[in-house]
């Protein structure tokens, strides 16, 4: 190992490596943060009556804030990798990480959410509720720091590299990465590519006596999916193959230098273009399509509930001749 590090410094992948930092990172921080805020005082000010939707819009907008406050300190001590504290160095990864995770399970459970209020909306008054998705979120929250702490050494005050780097062989273990890429990437995306194709196809089933709300609602209701599907995507698969690769490496299962160069600079690549996503999941919201760009930024947020309810009313509508999809309990 010693002899591929001398033949292949890391100082240019490192030099690389900043400056990509720097050029994603900052921007991101920034709109990020204006974004977030900005989401959170519309939810706390401006609406009264929360739904399903906004609960879960909401506890997306509160990771999605908390992981850019978490940002500055990844890109500092990227730079400049100064060694702290290890519990302290603990404390900043799990909250780094906790809210990528937290922002995966939440947006799976949104697509499960929607998927229930379309496809089966005679029982989504006994599936969905304000309560159940509050209890919903607080789950997400107490598994993901439940999982963070287990995982993250907070006893031991001493660490030998910089913090989000050169982490234990603890954190790298196959204990952890595999059910990392199982259980936090490869599962909700399943169920997410399941509830979207379920309900873009439960919505494309034409309904001749459907009024032209209805119609209207059913294509913003499709934009909506097909782009928070393309979101998570673009975020978290890359970064997933990438940890997948860097665990590879730490197993020794990859060995050749020049590949372990390029695994190196790919994963520090790939996390930073996941950490778009708390700006995506924002502007996902706000701008999909002419019928949100002409409304005021205070509405945005509620409009994603508000069209859900009038799928939902529109089925209920044709309860005496409801579509073949919606009369199938399985899907």
């Amino acid at each position: 190992m010693n002899e591929c590090l001398s033949k292949y410094s890391l100082v240019n992948v490192t030099s690389t490596m900043n400056t990509i930092q720097l050029f994603i990172c900052i921007p991101t921080i920034i709109i990020g943060f204006i974004l977030n805020v900005s989401a959170l005082w519309i939810f706390c000010s401006s609406m009264k009556k929360h739904t399903e939707a906004s609960i879960y819009l909401l506890n997306l907008a509160v990771l999605d804030f908390c992981l850019v406050l978490s940002l500055p300190f990844r890109l500092y001590f990227t730079i400049y990798r100064i060694i702290i504290d290890g519990r302290l160095c603990s404390l900043l990864e799990s909250l780094y990480f906790t809210n990528i995770y937290g922002s995966i399970f939440t947006i799976m459970f949104i697509s499960v959410d929607r998927y229930i209020a379309i496809k089966h909306p005679f029982l989504s008054k006994v599936l969905r509720s304000p309560k159940k998705t509050s209890c919903i979120c607080i789950l997400v929250w107490i598994f993901v720091w439940t999982v963070a702490l287990c995982t993250f050494d907070f006893s031991n005050n001493f660490r030998s590299g910089s913090c989000f780097h050169n982490m234990s062989d603890n954190v790298w273990s196959t204990q952890i990465i595999v059910p990392l890429e199982i259980f936090g990437f490869l599962i909700p995306m399943t169920v997410m590519l399941y509830c979207s194709i379920q309900s873009i196809r439960a919505l494309l089933v034409p309904v001749s006596s459907s009024s032209v709300q209805c119609e209207r609602s059913k294509t913003i209701v499709i934009r909506i999916i097909i782009s928070n599907l393309v979101v998570f995507m673009l975020s978290f698969f890359l970064s997933h193959i990438g940890i997948f690769l860097q665990f590879l490496v730490r197993k020794q299962i990859i060995s050749n230098c020049m590949a372990r160069k390029h695994i190196s600079l790919f994963v520090q690549v790939a996390l930073c273009i996941a950490n778009i996503n708390c700006c995506l999941d924002a502007i996902t919201y706000y701008f999909m399509g002419k019928e949100f760009q002409s409304k005021l930024v205070k509405k945005t947020y509620s409009k994603v509930a508000k069209h859900e309810l009038n799928m939902t009313q529109c089925y209920k509508r044709l309860d005496s001749n409801p579509p073949q999809s919606i009369q199938d309990p399985i899907g």
